[in-house]
This record gives structure tokens, C-alpha cells and sequence, in this order.
């Protein structure tokens, strides 16, 4: 096991330790001399890091997704964290475990595959059926949906991240289907299984979360309905209509032109998966954000430039007895935190956190009328 994780790391204490290389950049110093500049990480975080001597010797011996082991001190500059590296050295990958460079899902995705499949078998209608089966007994594209991360940095931004998502989202459409009766179950757990599944070719997740060639030139709105049509191929009788129903769904599940979709939902069952979407991937951007707060007083969050927000620690706020007028949210959303060092920082002994990969989804659409009674199905009936 990998020691000392990121979050493991006291400020000011001398450190020696193993990171996958996210970020590389050589800049200048005022005098002209170069230094390095690096964005760190492990499944626990990320770090901006600094090499202020000696860059000539290593600068050419590693590359962004290389691993490294580096030798230096956590040090605190306007409240963030920044490694100062004296030493450092290019690790061969065959001798980490890669699980300890990936932040990965606290459930087993076997068994949340299992979960899912059993929702999908609910399905009646025989040509969905059909058609979600195809994509079951796909042996590749099962093996990349459980492993693959929803996003690169926003939501559920980790190994099995989508699986996580897409059984989240299934299971809010089955209870939003039970509350409005006019929607079709069968179409909108279809449309929430496949609404991203062209995420398991966009985004890259072997050494470092990045972008396909294929991701980067197509995205996975078209990869989604690519990898539909090779699937409907299989299924020459399967109603057009119904077909257009289903691509349509994919195309506009971001909701907003200005969000990607290069369609609005123009039906019920597309305006539903939209709104589900959203709400799942905002709700898990939240409880990261609270959960990988590490600063130690205050009952608020750092600023979360995704979500434009800061968000209150609840729990913490309630134990520790009512907020004092005095305090206020750290930075007022909209508000840009401070930017890193660029000459060697001077050490202070204020702990903070390690920079928090940026956990968020789409900025809040303005609510419509179907989001109101969204928010009424999902409050508990008294």
C-alpha cells in the first residue's frame, strides 16, 4: 500500500513520497532560470508542487503520467497547499499499484451491476428489452461501464463513477415513473442506462483521467448514439418511432443548448431524465465537497468554482451549536480563490487542505414548473 497519502501529508513536515504526474509545465524564474511546475496526485487529492533548483538534472526524466517519487515539504501560501520538491525521481509503473493513483468508487461494482440489471429487468416493453440486452451481454462495453469514471473532474469523477450514476439515476426514475402516471418506466430506464454510455469511450482512465482521441473530437452525446445505432443494426423490427424517442433522449439530456445538449427535452420522459441527471450528479458534487473539506474551522466549504458556491457543513454546523453572526462563507459565490505561488513561497504553520478535485455538474438551470413538482414527488408522504 502507498505511504504517505496526499491527505496523510502534515504542512511543514519533511516528506518523502510517490505521486502520479497530472500536470507538467517548465516556466521561468524573474532571473531567467526555469523551474518546474507540477500538479500531483493520488486517489486522496491533488497538489500543485514546485521544483525550484536543480530542474535541469530532471526535467527531461519524466512525463505527464509518470509516476515520481519526490522528496520535500508540504508548505502553506495563501491558505493552500503547495509541495516544494528538493528531490525527485521517475518510478517505474510496474512497481506501484494503481489503485493508489485512482480515486475509485466506496461501492463494490459488481454488485452495483447487479443492482442495475435487476432494475433493467423491470423493463416490459419487449423491443427496450431487446435493445438494453444487446448492450448487457456486450462483454467490452460492460467491462468499460464498470470501471469508467462519469466525468473527468465534475461529478462522480472516479473509477466506477458512472456505474454509480447510472444505478443512482435508475433508481430515481422508477420512483418518479410511480409518482406520474403518464410517464412511460420502460423508456425513461432506458433513456437513463444509455444517456451517458458513450463516456466509456470519451474519457481515458488507464494512467490518469483525461480524454480519448475520440472523446476530444466527438463527445459522448455522439459516441452514445454511435454505439445505439450499431445496436438497433442488430434489431431490424425495432419501432422507428419508438428509435427516435430514444436518440432524442441522448441528445438533449443536458438539458440547455448552452450545456452541451444540441437539443432541449421536447417530451416528458426526456424533461425527467434531465431534471434526474442533474439532481444525482449536484447532489454527489455536494457530499464530496463536504466530505473532502479538510479546513479545520468553520462550518463552510473552500469555494467550489464548479458549483460557484460555497456549501455549509451541515452536520458540523448543527453539532457544534448555532453559527456565530460573526462568521460569514469564506468566499461569496462567484469569487475566485487565490492563485498559486509562482517564486518559493514562505512556510506558515496554518493547516489546509489538499486541493480538492473540482466536484460539480452543469451551473443551476433556472427551475421550471416540472421541477417544482419534481421536488414535490421526492418529499415523503406524511
Amino acid at each position: 500500500m502507498k505511504s504517505p497519502y496526499l491527505s496523510e501529508i502534515e504542512p511543514n513536515k519533511p516528506t518523502v513520497a510517490t505521486f502520479l504526474v497530472h500536470a507538467k509545465e517548465v516556466r521561468q524564474k524573474k532571473s531567467g532560470e526555469p523551474y518546474l511546475s507540477l500538479l500531483l496526485g493520488d486517489r486522496t487529492g491533488e497538489i500543485d508542487a514546485k521544483m525550484w533548483e536543480n530542474v535541469a538534472e530532471v526535467m527531461e526524466t519524466f512525463d505527464r503520467d509518470d509516476y515520481v517519487r519526490v522528496k520535500g515539504v508540504m508548505q502553506i501560501y495563501n491558505n493552500r497547499p503547495q509541495f516544494t520538491i528538493h528531490k525527485m525521481q521517475r518510478v517505474d509503473a510496474s512497481a506501484v499499484d494503481p489503485t493508489d493513483f485512482f480515486p475509485a468508487s466506496e461501492r463494490d461494482p459488481e454488485e452495483m451491476f447487479d443492482e442495475l440489471r435487476a432494475l433493467l429487468a423491470q423493463i416490459q416493453n419487449p423491443a427496450l428489452r431487446a435493445l438494453v440486452e444487446l448492450f448487457l451481454r456486450d462483454e467490452e462495453i460492460v467491462a468499460r461501464f464498470k470501471k469508467a469514471p462519469a466525468a473527468r473532474y465534475i461529478h462522480h469523477a472516479y473509477l466506477g463513477g458512472l456505474l454509480e450514476h447510472v444505478l443512482s439515476l435508475a433508481n430515481l426514475c422508477r420512483l418518479i415513473a410511480s409518482r406520474y402516471a403518464d410517464l412511460d418506466a420502460d423508456l425513461l430506464l432506458t433513456g437513463a442506462f444509455l444517456h451517458d454510455i458513450g463516456k466509456i469511450y470519451e474519457l481515458s482512465y488507464e494512467r490518469s483521467f483525461g480524454y480519448s482521441t475520440e472523446g476530444q473530437l466527438l463527445g459522448h452525446i455522439a459516441i452514445g448514439l454511435r454505439m445505439l445505432e450499431r445496436k438497433l443494426a442488430l434489431l431490424p423490427d425495432f419501432p422507428p418511432r419508438l428509435r427516435t424517442l430514444i436518440e432524442h433522449m441522448i441528445l438533449s439530456h443536458h438539458g440547455q443548448l448552452e450545456f452541451g445538449s444540441p437539443k432541449v427535452p421536447l417530451f416528458p420522459e426526456a424533461l425527467a431524465l434531465h431534471y434526474l441527471d442533474d439532481l444525482d450528479s449536484k447532489m454527489q458534487c455536494m457530499r464530496a465537497l463536504i466530505a473532502n473539506d479538510r479546513q479545520i474551522e468553520g462550518h463552510w466549504t473552500g469555494y467550489s468554482a464548479s458549483l460557484d458556491r460555497v456549501v455549509l457543513k451541515k452536520l458540523k454546523y448543527l453539532a457544534e451549536g448555532h453559527e456565530e453572526e460573526s462568521e460569514e462563507a469564506p468566499i461569496a459565490a462567484g469569487s475566485s480563490p487565490a492563485p498559486p505561488a509562482e517564486e518559493p513561497p514562505a512556510a506558515t504553520s496554518q493547516p489546509a487542505p489538499a486541493r480538492q478535485r473540482r466536484q460539480s455538474h452543469r451551473a443551476d438551470p433556472t427551475l421550471s414548473l416540472f421541477g417544482e413538482k419534481l421536488a414535490k414527488a421526492l418529499k415523503p408522504e406524511e
